[in-house]
């Protein structure tokens, strides 16, 4: 099986459960850190002539970091793709069994297993939180509806105000986000690397939660991790 991935952490679960199958992989695919494949650009625009030249039997992606016309040209070229549809914490298990599947894995492997017990032995959050949770500036840019990220966040207590806006990541002034009043303005390292020079300073008299992108956004092994990595980050800012 000779697989490329589109996708940051389907290339980190691909390759922690399937060693050998990864052929490619994007320039922005940094786990596991010794990774050894073809880059074939980035998630938005992937060299498909590099892709092609791999000779790949699949090409895993995701409806929402990859663009519909180049997963058009790879089938129109005659390579399978499998697209994978990444909205909750419970369709990241469902699509991880299928990309690992697909991808030639024996038997589940015991990462997934831990992880999906991690989110299950969850207790019920005690009280709720509401807050903001920008994911760019230059022009500011937030969480909406059905995303992942709002989901796991939802899971941990904090319900971010623009889950019912029209689109999934709407840009919103920062004036309005500050008048919105949330109890929490939480600050992920990515996309955006917000870090405490850079993203707190628009928020004066809010609490931040800079927190770890990968354990908010990226559904593969470090989901083991994401509620106790998450949940520690969460607490420390709402002190």
């Amino acid at each position: 099986m000779r697989v490329v991935s589109l996708v940051p952490s389907l290339t980190e679960a691909v390759a922690r459960t399937v060693p050998g199958a990864l052929v490619g992989a994007t320039d922005w695919c940094t786990h596991p850190a010794d990774l050894d494949v073809v880059r074939v650009g980035g998630t938005k625009n992937p060299k498909t002539d590099r892709v092609l030249a791999l000779a790949p039997d699949l090409v895993v992606a995701n409806e929402e970091e990859n663009r519909a016309p180049d997963l058009d040209a790879l089938r129109a070229a005659g390579v399978e793709v499998l697209v994978t549809e990444v909205r909750t914490v419970a369709q990241a298990f469902t699509e991880l069994d299928r990309v690992l599947t697909a991808c030639g894995a024996p038997a589940r492997p015991r990462w997934l297993d831990e992880a999906e017990a991690a989110w299950s032995a969850l207790p019920r959050p005690g009280r709720r939180t509401t807050a903001v949770v920008p994911i760019w500036r230059r022009p500011w840019m937030v969480l909406g509806r059905d995303t992942f990220a709002g989901d796991v966040l939802a899971r941990l207590g904090v319900d971010h105000l623009y889950a019912a806006h029209t689109e999934r990541y709407p840009k919103v002034p920062v004036e309005e986000l500050r008048a919105a009043r949330p109890d929490l303005v939480v600050l992920p390292d990515e996309p955006y690397r917000f870090t405490a020079d850079d993203g707190p300073e628009a928020f004066p008299g809010l609490p931040c939660a800079l927190v770890d992108g990968r354990s908010l956004t990226w559904y593969g092994p470090s989901l083991a991790e994401a509620p106790r990595v998450l949940g520690a980050a969460l607490r420390a800012a709402r002190r």
